[in-house]
Formats: structure tokens, C-alpha cells, sequence
């Protein structure tokens, strides 16, 4: 059963062989937060085993005995915990190769001592902050595509269940058909790489296979539901479903070209071809018949004989079994009869555990977890990578460039500073708080003279520009200012910051 512990702290793990350092870090963090301690790399991991979810972040050191912190993030990437937890990494060791190699592992940001006390608590709580919003559009995204992928296989069931309702069959043959064109397919992924198949072609086949008998409509229901055997002509009216299903969605006026359409129309057109070309409608032979309408083939050879019939009684597992890979159903793929021996314990356990409704929710949530970590949010991961890259490049920028450059924030109330301008105002770089009004009101320094241009702005007139002078390696400079404020693009717009620039005249 899963813990129902409500939180209302944040939980911070801090991994570091120094009790006197875990203490600094605590008392630098406040009470606003739980904190966890561990003492080297081994008890770090014990906790993110125990506690993986219910870790908001963790500060590592990197030089620890039993298990140092490069370790630690390799289990954390082996056990894909680093997209989950942000590690801010807190060490003595400023070499470069060790922070790019940090930053190569997965590592949010890097902190080296002696420790700023308004640094510390400053990037941790941005990092919580862009933890948290991730989370929040993770959770939203994953709702939109479970909405999503819902309605679509709802519909498509609907449609499907009419036909097997006409059928005299259960609308347990459709998710028959679904589960173990999924099993199969992914067997037959693990084993070959033949044809060529993706995790989206996986669900997509998967899904199409809904559709396999959508034909049935067009047979009347004395042939459908005849208990006893078909004359030649009621057969040859039976037969005629695959290529009447492939005919309607062939003519469907607006998808037609789409993938998933194409895919069911395989399926539809060809799911009673034989291996050896003795099916029909076209007597395909081999792999000539699409590897989609293959597997729904075997899929719904095998439901057939084990679900009751208007015609027939159910077989067992065991007989089914013995009937397919003996040939008495027709020729199939040997490569897909390897398939189906190898996973038969499971598609028997899946197609008797599961009832329809849970069995669809299952699929969809497994559905939506492919989509999120495999496809969606990878924008989401390369988006929040980019910031950090940018992030990086300006700060090397900064650090290089003799210009008075600062970046303010209304959300964090930092300033980000270029090395130049944190010299010229005799400030530590990205620490300076707008909202200290200790300095703010001193309007005589160089600093509280763009303060008070910054604040004559407005949505309307957001840009400012004054000569003043600023003390370069100490000589007075006289320096073009130009600040901007930004604000937010709402009907009644927020104030977000301000960046500004002084260049020498």
C-alpha cells in the first residue's frame, strides 16, 4: 500500500561527510524545510531507495568515502531518479573538468565553498521553484493526452463493440484482439529488428487492431450469426468484410491519408492472409502481407478458439495452442508462432485477470507514460536544457566581457550581475536584492540612480537612458545607462524585472 503521508514541508536530503558542513547547509536553509542527513554516498542512495518520490532535493558533495557523489549520480541515472530530482552539487572542488563533469551527469546547478549563505538559499529555492512548475505541466500534459487518448479508443470501441454486438460476440474480443496484438508485437521487437517497428507503430498497430472486422456491418445478420456451417455462398458473403472494412475507410473523405487509417486498412484488407498464400482476399504470400495485419491474424486466430461461438464451443489455452503451431489454422509466420510460445503464459494471464474497464484504463495510463517520457516531453526536458544552456553561456559571457550588465527579476528579487558591474559596484554577482531597501533610498549611488530609473517606468514607456558616471578600477567614467523593465503580456501587465546596460562614453 502506498504511504498517504502529507508534507508540508519540502524535503531536502543534504549528502555530505562533514557533519559540521550539513550543519552550516541546515542552518543556512532555515526551518522552511524537512531535512534529511547522510554522511556518504551509501546512505544517500538508501534514502532515494526508500524515499524516491518524497525527495524534493538533494545537495551532494562530491569527495566522500564508501561512495563519492559522481557515484551517486550514476546510480541516479541508472535508476532514472535524476529527471525526477534536482541535485545541486556543493563541493570545494572548483576545477573545471569536475563541474563540467557534474553538470554532463545531470546535476541542476553547482555551488562551491566557502558558502554564501543568500546563494545557497537563493538557488535552492529556484530550483525548487522550476522543479515545481515542471511537475505542474508534467501533471497537465499527462491529463490532456489521457483525455485524449481516452476519447479516441472510446470511440473506436464504440464502433467496434456495435460490430461484435451484431456478431453474437463479446465486446471482450476487441480488447482480446488489442492485448495480444500488443504482447506480440513487443516480443517480436525484442527479438528482431526486421521490420523495422517503433514504440509509436507498437500503438498505433495496437490500436488500428480495433478495427479489424469493422467490415462485418455490411454481412447480414443470418450469416453472421449461423450456428451451423456456412454454404459456399454464405461464405464467400462472410469473406467479403475484410475488403468492405478496407473499402470504407478507404473512401473516408478527410482522413484517408493518415497513418493510423493506413494502418487500419492493412489490417482490415489483409488480417486472413496466410503465411503460405492460400488466404484471402488477395493470396498474399510471406511478408508480402504487412506485419500490422499479420499479428491481428494470429491475435484473432487464437481468440476464436478460445472464446465460445454461436458455432462452437470454447477451446483451452493448451488445445488452441496445440491447434495453431500444429498448422490446422492455416500457415503463420514462424517467427510470430516463436512469438506466441514464448509469451503465452502471459497473454493467458492478461486476457483472464483483466476486466474491460480495467484493462482499457491500464492501457491508457501506460499509453500516457510512453507519450510523456518518449515523445511529448521531450520538448518539456529540452526546453528547461536550453534555459540551462543559455543560462550558462551568459554567464561565461559576462564573466568575460568588460561591461556593466545586470538582469533583475521580480520573481526572485535577484540581480544578476556581470563580474564588471558587481566590481564597479562593489557588490558579490548575482546576489544583489532589488527589494533590500537598505541601498535602494541612498539615490547618490551609482546603483540607487538606476534603481530610480528602473522605477519610472512603466508598461507603456518601459525603456530609460541617462548619462552617469561609474567607477571603473577606480577612475570615474562617464557611461551611457539603458534600462528596460518587462513585464508580463496579461490585460492588466505585471511587473517580471528589468535588465539594463552602461557603456563608457
Amino acid at each position: 500500500m502506498k504511504s498517504t503521508e502529507i508534507r508540508t514541508k519540502q524535503r531536502i536530503l543534504i549528502v555530505d561527510d562533514s557533519e559540521m558542513n550539513r550543519a552550516i547547509l541546515a542552518d543556512m536553509l532555515g526551518e522552511g524545510y524537512e531535512i534529511l542527513e547522510a554522511e556518504n554516498g551509501l546512505e544517500a542512495v538508501a534514502y532515494l531507495k526508500k524515499l524516491t518520490t518524497n525527495i524534493d532535493l538533494l545537495l551532494l558533495d562530491i569527495m566522500m568515502p564508501l561512495m563519492d557523489g559522481f557515484e551517486v549520480l550514476a546510480v541516479m541515472n541508472k535508476y532514472h531518479m535524476i529527471s525526477d530530482i534536482p541535485v545541486i552539487m556543493i563541493s570545494a572542488e572548483s576545477a573545471s573538468s569536475y563541474v563540467e563533469r557534474a553538470y554532463e551527469m545531470g546535476v541542476t546547478d553547482y555551488i562551491s565553498r566557502p558558502f554564501n549563505a543568500l546563494v545557497v538559499q537563493k538557488r535552492v529555492e529556484n530550483t525548487l521553484m522550476l522543479y515545481a512548475k515542471q511537475k505542474r505541466l508534467v501533471h497537465m500534459v499527462a491529463d490532456q493526452i489521457y483525455e485524449k487518448e481516452k476519447n479516441n479508443d472510446m470511440m473506436i470501441n464504440i464502433l467496434s463493440h456495435m460490430v461484435e454486438f451484431r456478431n453474437g460476440e463479446s465486446g471482450l474480443h476487441i480488447l482480446h484482439i488489442h492485448t495480444m496484438t500488443e504482447i506480440l508485437l513487443r516480443q517480436l521487437c525484442s527479438k528482431t529488428d526486421r521490420y523495422g517497428l517503433t514504440r509509436e507503430d507498437i500503438e498505433r498497430i495496437s490500436t488500428a487492431s480495433a478495427l479489424h472486422d469493422v467490415g462485418k456491418i455490411s454481412v447480414p445478420d443470418s450469416i453472421l450469426n449461423k450456428p451451423g456451417r456456412l454454404t459456399d455462398e454464405e461464405f464467400q458473403i462472410m469473406k467479403s468484410h475484410s475488403v468492405i472494412g478496407a473499402q470504407m475507410l478507404s473512401q473516408l473523405p478527410v482522413y484517408k491519408d493518415e497513418p493510423f487509417i493506413q494502418t487500419a486498412y492493412e489490417i482490415c484488407r489483409w488480417h486472413h492472409e496466410r503465411y503460405d498464400g492460400k488466404g484471402y482476399p488477395d493470396g498474399l504470400k510471406g511478408d508480402e502481407i504487412p506485419i500490422s495485419a499479420q499479428i491481428v491474424s494470429l491475435a484473432d486466430v487464437y481468440d476464436a478458439l478460445t472464446s465460445e461461438r454461436c458455432y462452437k464451443k470454447a477451446f483451452s489455452h493448451q488445445k488452441a495452442m496445440e491447434m495453431i503451431l500444429n498448422g490446422e489454422c492455416g500457415a503463420i509466420n514462424p517467427l510470430l508462432l516463436e512469438c506466441l510460445e514464448e509469451v503465452q503464459e502471459l497473454i493467458r494471464e492478461e486476457l483472464q485477470v483483466y476486466s474491460p474497464g480495467i484493462r482499457h484504463n491500464r492501457q491508457i495510463y501506460e499509453t500516457v507514460e510512453r507519450k510523456l517520457y518518449n515523445k511529448e516531453l521531450r520538448m518539456v526536458g529540452y526546453n528547461v536544457g536550453q534555459i540551462e544552456i543559455q543560462e550558462e553561456k551568459k554567464q561565461f559571457f559576462l564573466s568575460k566581457i568588460p561591461i556593466v550588465s545586470f538582469e533583475y527579476s521580480a520573481v526572485t528579487g535577484i540581480t544578476e550581475m556581470s563580474g564588471y558591474a558587481a566590481e564597479v559596484f562593489g557588490m558579490e554577482p548575482n546576489v544583489l536584492d532589488i527589494r533590500d531597501e537598505s541601498w535602494i533610498n541612498s539615490s547618490g549611488t551609482e546603483a540607487g540612480k538606476i534603481v530610480k530609473m528602473v522605477r519610472e517606468t512603466t508598461p507603456e514607456d518601459s525603456e530609460r537612458e541617462d548619462e552617469i558616471e561609474l567607477l571603473f578600477n577606480n577612475v570615474l567614467h562617464k557611461c551611457r545607462v539603458t534600462v528596460r523593465t518587462l513585464w508580463s503580456k496579461d490585460q492588466k501587465p505585471q511587473y517580471l524585472g528589468a535588465v539594463g546596460v552602461a557603456v563608457k562614453i
